[in-house]
């Protein structure tokens, strides 16, 4: 059934909410390029396959990076596609560099940039040396709001800039002929992480930006709830705040709470069924090369042995479903 909210927008307001266009050029343009292979069992198919994987959230895999960041739901979806490929590495206490959770990114997405993953260790690291070891856990909320939030927090980080050095928003600089070169906006070193800015201020300027920033932002009220809690902070400490956030990590809906990272019994089942079928798969062909006539012919309980493997290895109804987010 179509939801209220879907009745009361108009039909080019709501596509465009839902990006449906995108999804549909990126469709054709993989029809296009694999319309040998799709014609043996059809377009139709081909398009209920790839929708179903846009809800089931797997359709980014492997895909280039500006498709993965090209809407939410694609970000959302990769963020919780990094979380269970790689959930064993916070299971085993495992502790990573920054260069190894890029390396990781990049088996999801090979052309991954670095300066994301840099962003994302400085949240967690600070000033401390960019080689130290990370939890998995730390790492993977500070990845999220860096790579959820990416455009909002250049123009976060554009506004502390500003605050820091006592810039006036309202105030028009004119170039004159002694001065006709525009200077670049000073990098935010060691001295801004330390010094920070009144928080109420802060929140002034940001709130506007919710107001009218085009990408995703934080739901204002967390973010007036972080700031309210103190009367200066740094930047990184904004964004560290942001990471630890409940209600913002509930919002957002791609990662379980921090208790339950760990946690996730349809991989675990799922992964339980490969080792078994891997151990059927390998006794098979240790008692195949132990039997004298392994190499030509077959013995009579071999079909049933086979049988058994086949059955293991039959693909299983996977419990989860993406829902494109609201």
């Amino acid at each position: 059934m179509l939801s209220p909210e879907r009745l009361a927008l108009p039909d080019y307001e709501y596509l465009a909410q839902r990006h449906v266009l995108t999804y549909m050029e990126d469709a054709v343009c993989q029809l296009l390029e694999n319309k040998e292979d799709i014609s043996q069992y059809g377009i139709a198919r081909f398009f209920t396959e790839y929708f179903n994987s846009v809800c089931q959230g797997t359709h980014i895999l492997f895909r280039e990076f500006s498709f993965i960041q090209a809407t939410p739901h694609n970000r959302a979806s990769f963020l919780r596609a990094f979380w269970r490929c790689f959930r064993t590495v916070g299971k085993n206490g495992d502790l990573l560099t920054m260069k190894e959770y890029h390396c990781l990114l990049q088996l999801l997405c090979p052309d991954f940039p670095l300066e994301l993953t840099q962003k994302a260790a400085r949240i967690v690291l600070m000033d401390d040396a960019m080689d130290c070891l990370m939890s998995f856990s730390d790492f993977l909320f500070a990845f999220q709001i860096q790579f959820y939030y990416s455009e909002f927090l250049d123009s976060v980080a554009a506004i502390y800039q500003d605050l820091l050095s006592g810039k006036n928003p309202n105030t028009v600089i004119v170039p004159t002929s002694s001065s006709g070169q525009h200077r670049q906006r000073p990098a935010l070193g060691e001295a801004s992480m330390l010094e920070g800015v009144e928080a109420a201020l802060f929140y002034q300027r940001l709130e506007s930006l919710c107001d009218r920033h085009k990408y995703s932002c934080p739901p204002p009220a967390f973010v007036k709830e972080v700031l309210s809690n103190v009367q200066r902070l740094t930047f990184y400490g904004f964004l560290v705040a942001l990471s630890k956030h409940h209600g913002i990590n509930q919002a957002l809906g791609a990662l379980p709470d921090k208790g339950d990272l760990m946690h996730d019994p349809a991989m675990d089942e799922e992964l339980e069924r490969l080792v078994v079928r891997s151990r059927l798969h390998r006794t098979s062909r240790q008692h195949r090369a132990e039997e004298p006539g392994a190499f030509g012919f077959q013995r009579r309980d071999k079909p049933e042995a086979l049988e058994r493997v086949s059955s293991a290895s039959a693909a299983t109804p996977y419990p989860y479903r993406w829902e494109p987010r609201e």
